[in-house]
């Protein structure tokens, strides 16, 4: 079952001194739009390849008990990535190799969350002004 992750608790979870992939891990499914800034830590798997990268992120994941997924607004992307992946793992658990799990999908995506955090190193990285401060890109 895939739940949801609002941009506060993810920032928290980020800032609970838990410890990127090993306790959770972002995955970015943005494509070309992922220039321009990114969640600290995670890490993107463009969904014009996912399918094809879900057995390894499975595989990488498999000890990772929360695994969030988002794209630029997770209104497609980020969802179907999600379900796709959660799918994946829920046949491995079936089969007796992985251990419980949570994924979520980020609520309003990177763009929520970097309109609230943009400016907290700890969060967000390599943002760029010329990119969202002009425009939405989704």
């Amino acid at each position: 079952m895939v739940k949801y992750m609002s941009p506060d608790e993810l920032a928290a979870l980020m800032k609970s001194g838990k410890v990127p992939m090993k306790d959770y891990a972002i995955v970015d499914v943005r494509d070309d739009d992922w220039v321009g800034g990114n969640i600290k830590g995670s890490r993107n798997t463009p969904s014009h390849v996912f399918l094809t990268k879900v057995d390894d992120l499975v595989a990488q994941t498999q000890e990772v008990p929360i695994v969030i997924f988002h794209c630029a607004l997770s209104q497609v992307r980020g969802p179907s990535a999600a379900r796709v992946y959660s799918e994946t793992r829920g046949i491995m658990q079936a089969e007796g190799q992985d251990g419980p799990h949570d994924v979520y999908i980020l609520r309003g995506g990177f763009h929520d969350f970097q309109a609230k955090y943009k400016a907290d190193p700890d969060l967000v990285e390599n943002w760029k002004e010329e990119v969202w401060g002009s425009q939405l890109h989704l």
